[in-house]
Formats: C-alpha cells, sequence, structure tokens
C-alpha cells in the first residue's frame, strides 16, 4: 500500500467512525432538547443508551468472527448504510417503543457490523512498534470529525431557532452523514486491509480462540476498558451538568458540549506517541489514576456560577484524560500479546465487557437524575466513575507488572 493510500485509509476510518457514533450519542450534547422533542423523561433518556448498549454486548463477539471473516471495507459500508437509514427515520419523532427498537438496532449493528473491522483495519494499518500512534491517530481523527460535525450541526440548531424542529434537522444532517460516509469508505478502503500470503496459516479456529481466552492480559484490558469508557459515560452528562448545576441555557450548553470535542483530537494523539515512548500500559496507568482524582473533585466541588471557571477547567482535564484514554487502550492488544490474525475476535471479547458501560451507565444516570434532580445527582454519578476508575488502574498497573516482568527475562 502506497503512503497516500495509506492515509486515505485512515481518514476513512476516523470520519466514518465520527459519522456513525455521533448519531446514537447525539443526547451527549442535545441532551434537553432531545428531552423537549420527544418529551422522555430521564429513565426514559437512560433506557435508550441502556437497550444500545445491551444488543451492543451481545454483538460484540459474533462482530469479532465477523471481522475476521470478510473485509472491512464491506462490513463498515453496510453498517453506515444501515445506521444512516434509520437515523432519517428517527428524525420523524415516532412512538418511544420506537425509539427503543431503532437505538437496539443502531447498538447491534454498529458492534456486529463495524466495530471489529474499524479495530482490525487499525491494528493492520501500523507495524507493532506503532501501535500506539495507529490507534492515537484513529481516535484524533475521530475526534477531528467530531469538533467539525459538532460545530456545523451546533451552528444550523442555533441559527434554526435551538427548538424542536432545529433538533430534527440536525438529526437528519447526522443521518444524511453516515450515507454520505458509506460511499467514501466503499472507495477509500481496499479489498483488504492486508493481503495475507498463506491464508490457511491465518484461519481463525477454535484452538486460536481457547488460547486468547486463556490469556490474563485479555481480561484486564477488558477491565481497563470498562473503567476507561465509565469515564466517557461520565463524561457524557458534561452538557446538562452545565445546564442544570450551573444554571446556563440550552444553547450554552450545546456550546460547552460541542466544546469539550474540540479537546478529541488532541488528547489521543498526545497519548498515543507518548505511549510509544515510555509503555501503552504506563500511560494508562497513568490516566486513569487521572480519573479517579479528577472526578472526585467533581464530586466534591461546590456548584453554581460562582465556581464556573473551576468546573470548565476540571471538566477540560477530565475530557484531556477520558479521550486520550479512549486512544490508546486498544494498543495494549500488542503488550498482551495477542496475534494478528485473531484481532477482531479478541477485541469482539474485550469489548463484551469492556462496554458494559453502554448497558448499565445511562440506566443509572436516568434513575439518579429523576430521583435526585438537584446538584447531589451529579455528585453521586461523579464518584460512581470515580470508584470504578480505582478498579482500572489496579489492573494497568497489573498489566504494566507482568508487561516489565516479561521484558526482564
Amino acid at each position: 500500500m502506497s503512503s497516500y493510500s495509506r492515509w486515505v485509509t485512515m481518514v476513512a476510518l476516523c470520519l466514518s467512525a465520527s459519522a456513525i457514533f455521533f448519531i446514537p450519542f447525539i443526547s451527549e450534547i442535545y441532551y434537553v432538547p432531545m428531552q423537549n422533542a420527544f418529551h422522555f423523561n430521564n429513565t426514559q433518556m437512560g433506557m435508550l443508551m441502556s437497550i444500545f448498549g445491551a444488543t451492543s454486548m451481545l454483538a460484540y463477539f459474533p462482530g469479532g468472527w465477523l471481522a475476521d471473516k470478510f473485509s472491512p471495507r464491506r462490513l463498515m459500508s453496510v453498517a453506515l448504510l444501515i445506521c444512516g437509514g434509520a437515523g432519517f427515520y428517527f428524525a420523524a419523532l415516532p412512538s418511544y417503543f420506537i425509539c427503543l427498537v431503532i437505538y437496539g438496532l443502531w447498538g447491534a449493528c454498529i458492534s456486529l457490523v463495524f466495530w471489529s473491522a474499524m479495530i482490525k483495519a487499525t491494528r493492520e494499518w501500523a507495524p507493532s512498534d506503532e501501535q500506539g500512534r495507529a490507534f492515537g491517530i484513529l481516535e484524533s481523527g475521530r475526534g477531528a470529525g467530531d469538533v467539525l460535525t459538532g460545530t456545523i450541526v451546533g451552528a444550523v440548531f442555533i441559527w434554526l431557532g435551538s427548538d424542536v424542529f432545529a433538533f430534527t434537522q440536525v438529526v437528519n444532517l447526522l443521518a444524511a452523514t453516515c450515507i454520505l460516509f458509506a460511499v467514501i469508505v466503499w472507495f477509500a478502503l481496499e479489498k483488504r486491509a492486508v493481503n495475507y500470503t498463506d491464508q490457511e496459516k491465518n484461519k481463525v479456529n477454535l484452538h486460536d480462540i481457547i488460547e486468547v481466552i486463556k490469556i490474563p492480559e485479555v481480561w484486564l484490558i477488558a477491565i481497563v476498558i470498562l473503567a476507561s469508557y465509565t469515564c466517557y459515560w461520565g463524561g457524557f452528562y458534561f452538557a446538562k451538568f452545565a445546564t442544570d448545576a450551573f444554571a446556563m441555557g440550552i444553547a450554552m450548553g450545546v456550546v460547552i458540549g460541542t466544546a469539550k470535542t474540540w479537546i478529541n483530537p488532541i488528547a489521543p494523539l498526545i497519548a498515543g506517541f507518548l505511549g510509544d515512548k515510555i509503555g501503552i500500559s504506563r500511560s494508562v496507568f497513568s490516566l486513569l489514576a487521572l480519573m479517579v482524582v479528577s472526578f472526585f473533585i467533581l464530586g466534591i466541588m461546590p456548584y453554581g456560577p460562582n465556581y464556573l471557571t473551576v468546573m470548565l477547567l476540571t471538566m477540560a482535564v477530565t475530557a484531556f484524560g477520558l479521550y486520550a484514554l479512549r486512544g490508546i487502550y486498544f494498543a495494549l492488544f500488542e503488550e498482551g500479546g495477542i496475534p494478528l490474525k485473531i484481532t477482531g475476535t479478541a477485541a469482539g471479547i474485550v469489548s463484551v465487557i469492556g462496554f458494559m458501560p453502554d448497558i448499565f451507565m445511562p440506566y443509572i444516570g436516568g434513575v439518579i437524575f429523576d430521583a435526585y434532580p438537584d446538584e447531589q445527582g451529579y455528585r453521586y454519578l461523579f464518584f460512581i466513575v470515580s470508584a470504578i476508575c480505582v478498579i482500572g488502574a489496579t489492573a494497568a498497573y497489573i498489566i504494566l507488572r507482568r508487561s516489565m516482568k516479561r521484558e526482564a527475562l
């Protein structure tokens, strides 16, 4: 693959990943506008994402198997088409039951068809000693896509009046973006990201899967990702947090939620290159330790307009950490000794556990916010995130120690 084709592939991976995840996670920035459009309470909003998470969890493992059988080009294009089509239906403001079905479809489609194919294509994109920067570039590129998309649709939302009509047009725009990138991925990616010289040698079999399951790092990585992804869900509510706890308007909440994504292109890139220099596991441990402290601070600090600067600075540091983690935790595969040919299957196994916060965090958040509509709900949520990060940091430290022992042999 030429250098030009290689970078075209990476750009397509980055922007398509941004497009397909933006639409089901629209409530991250447009939580209150979505509530106003559908008249859902917090528990109903949380249940939508829990359904997304449940279908995702069921689909991750078979999705890994699919990624080892079919080309990323084909799988990713199909997933983008399906998610975009469902997005147009969602923009029509259907019933709550239909919304649950749509979120279930999004979860199954992204995890079964798209996710592991993207992970495998990214790992194939770089040699073994550049895995940190490969996944860092992927997450940074996804972040750049989020910034571009978020800024454009945010401007459209405000320009159209920040009302229900504006929200529906934002959804239509995001759905059209998915369809567009389905076409781009089809032409940008090669039929196979890697041309295997010996197909039989690289064929995935039951023995390979059992051997991967026996690797302790597989389960430790899963715990690390679970904690890291819990951080993401803590940050998911930042726009709502700013609106509720700091008396900001809906439009300003959207601005803050969008501004948070501007950190996304920077943090993973820094983490990726730094991880290749000092070690991925060491970097992950340090970042999770930072998350323990930052979410604890968000839980104990005073709320209100007088503390706006402290809140914004703490949120910025927290956003840097959670986006940096997302950029490098899959690079732990190389330190864990997971064979390249079975990366899709390994990613599926790890993702089943690692992305379980998609199931329990939105539901917990919805229940907490309905039970404690004042600032106390946010304190409970941030304390939960901080506690889970302690577990993740412990797992990352164990990976680091095991890696150091192997290098000493």
